[in-house]
């Protein structure tokens, strides 16, 4: 089965009628798509009780996929907040639970940053990090190229099979070392996760800038790009039971639209956006001019 969704659901204005409150935006978002990614996760552990909450407004068919804590993945600048490794794992799986519990737990995702390059270190490193999340299913984003360069590719995914990761399948700008090439490989029988980020090349090394957030994933897919993947995501059908298709082409309010093409191409039904238009203003009465 091919599942299709978008990174978060609070931007998306596409789905959501004017004036639509923050709190009921969850519960309208999956009538339109079957699973989401929480990407607030990467920002700050989530409470138990907002990741229950999460749970109980959605669907029973519905799932989630967790990004994983910035801290996990070597992109946190700054203080820790936790005192150890230890207590960070600690504190993300019990996160978890509650979506667990729900049997609405897809995978949580651990995306390394650009830095982080196919060395011995970093190898080292993910067999610990699947010891430490052991029991949870775990999705895989590599940002280096170096992890399938022609000398170790063929390596990369054997190393992740045997280690259990799930595939993250990417589409991005193709703009030097921190970034990385379509590889339609399935890793794991039973999920491939495939993220959509556009194809923005001059957006996207402007971490620096002051508005990289709103340029980065800067982007819409047109109908020829996204029957190009039609094709790669029915080569990852053939070889994962579930294909998790995200799209996080957000910058410019995309992301809705792209999947819903892409729902259609692949002959799935859809739910039509609610209409946005802001009803004209009535005029009132006629003032009498008394000076």
């Amino acid at each position: 089965m091919i599942r299709i969704g978008l990174t978060g659901w609070g931007d998306h204005d596409d789905l959501y009628p004017n004036r639509t409150k923050a709190k009921d935006k969850l519960k309208l978002y999956s009538q339109f798509f079957s699973t989401v990614e929480v990407d607030s996760s990467f920002y700050a552990v989530q409470p138990r009780d907002r990741m229950a909450r999460w749970a109980a407004e959605t669907p029973e068919s519905f799932s989630f996929i967790v990004k994983a804590y910035q801290g996990m993945t070597g992109h946190l600048r700054g203080k820790p907040y936790f005192n150890s490794t230890s207590e960070m794992y600690k504190a993300f799986r019990e996160s978890l639970e509650p979506v667990i519990e729900a049997g609405k737990m897809q995978a949580a995702l651990f995306q390394y940053p650009p830095w982080f390059e196919c060395n011995r270190d970093n190898v080292n490193e993910l067999r610990e990090v699947k010891l430490r999340m052991e029991g949870i299913p775990c999705a895989i984003e590599f940002r280096h190229r170096s992890w399938y360069e022609d000398n170790f590719r063929e390596r990369t995914l054997a190393f992740l099979k045997e280690q259990g990761w799930i595939h993250s399948v990417c589409d991005e700008p193709q703009a030097g070392p921190g970034s990385i090439p379509i590889i339609p490989i399935a890793t794991d029988p039973n999920m491939t996760l495939v993220r959509m980020h556009g194809r923005n090349v001059s957006g996207w090394h402007q971490n620096g800038a002051p508005n990289w957030r709103e340029t980065r994933y800067l982007y819409r897919y047109n109908e020829q790009e996204l029957q190009e993947w039609k094709g790669y995501l029915e080569q990852l059908q053939a070889q994962s039971e579930d294909v998790f298709v995200i799209f996080n082409n957000n910058s410019a309010g995309d992301a809705a639209a792209n999947a819903q093409m892409m729902m259609e191409l692949l002959g799935q039904p859809i739910k039509a956006f609610p209409d946005r238009t802001e009803p004209e203003k009535e005029e009132g009465p006629e003032q009498l001019e008394l000076f």
